[in-house]
């Protein structure tokens, strides 16, 4: 993910908690729910990229286990 995407995610996670927020605040469910579903699509975003960084970094010492 490059920092584009970072950046991105993170206004939406920001955003999406904003939405949420009003939509409490004004008691819009519909609103609320989507700054909800906004904020945790965002955030699941930069969890699987973590989890691809991860993955990678791990079968990059497996690779370096088995060299030695």
């Amino acid at each position: 993910m490059n920092l584009e995407d970072k950046a991105k995610n993170k206004a939406d996670q920001v955003g999406g908690k904003a939405k949420q927020a009003f939509g409490k605040l004004t008691d819009n469910e519909q609103l609320e729910a989507e700054g909800r579903l906004q904020h945790d699509k965002a955030t699941l975003a930069d969890d699987a990229d973590k989890l691809a960084r991860n993955v990678k970094h791990a079968a990059e010492h497996i690779k370096d286990a088995f060299k030695e």
